[in-house]
């Protein structure tokens, strides 16, 4: 892609126009708009980004087969449901390579840190405040708290992990604007770029980053250079930016015109 005079105009044009939940779905983020306190946001969002992964609709299906278990309050469900019930409600799901044993561990393990710090956003908090100690200080706190493993829905924290589901946890629960519905208190300055294949080939495109892998180096590379635009909120564009190649309608192409137009 040619390199732009005013990338950071164009930026700012391509998220006042596609940073609109128009544009989200399908995404695992609509099953967490339903929800309006930031209690019951934490940990539906935990749910759906935690199974993010593999096909969208698959995605949303199991997600949403979750969240219907736990009906219309998941705090509710997880503060009055001990262990076992938790076990047996959930002891049909599965999905891909994540099993019933592993989901229900993983929900058993936010019970176990709501009790423990009041809320998930509170434990993301007690920890390092900087990225990319944060994501992982949180992430292996989920992952003592389990009593079973949960390695294929929370990444092991001390690899060369991405962490791309967490860091798209993150974004939700701690950037507020017409996508993103925020909740927790912290700085989206401490985000990392969720790194999936559509923002590694974006960011190679507009010249964020050389490397082809996706790992944390990369997605801490993409992340340095998003906050030469926006110091205070390196997520900003993700949305917007990955829209061209998950939407149907757009592509690299379209991306080039919009950033060249």
């Amino acid at each position: 892609m040619e390199k732009c005079a005013n990338l950071p105009a164009a930026l700012e044009k391509i998220y006042r126009q596609y940073n609109r939940r128009e544009y989200v779905s399908p995404d695992p983020l609509e099953l967490v708009y339903g929800y309006s306190s930031a209690q019951e946001r934490e940990i539906a969002g935990l749910a759906a980004s935690s199974l993010a992964y593999g096909n969208v609709q698959q995605i949303l299906r199991a997600a949403r087969a979750v969240l219907a278990v736990m009906g219309k309050s998941p705090r509710g469900y997880l503060e009055k449901s001990p262990a076992s019930k938790i076990k047996r409600d959930f002891s049909g799901f599965k999905y891909r390579f994540t099993d019933a044993d592993e989901l229900s561990s993983l929900l058993i393990a936010a019970k176990i840190i709501i009790k423990k710090y009041g809320s998930l956003g509170a434990c993301a908090l007690a920890g390092e405040c900087e990225p990319p100690q944060l994501q992982r200080g949180f992430a292996a706190k989920l992952r003592d708290a389990a009593p079973s493993p949960v390695k294929t829905l929370i990444p092991q924290p001390d690899g060369g992990s991405a962490l791309k589901r967490l860091n798209l946890y993150f974004r939700w629960m701690c950037r507020r604007d017409a996508v993103d519905p925020g909740g927790w208190d912290i700085s989206p300055k401490a985000l990392i770029v969720p790194l999936d294949t559509h923002m590694n080939k974006i960011a190679r495109a507009l010249g964020f980053t050389n490397r082809s892998d996706a790992g944390m180096k990369t997605a801490l590379e993409i992340t340095a250079a998003l906050a030469a635009f926006s110091p205070d909120d390196p997520a900003k564009y993700d949305f917007c930016l990955t829209r061209f190649g998950i939407r149907r309608e757009l592509d690299l192409a379209a991306l080039k015109a919009a950033i060249n137009k």
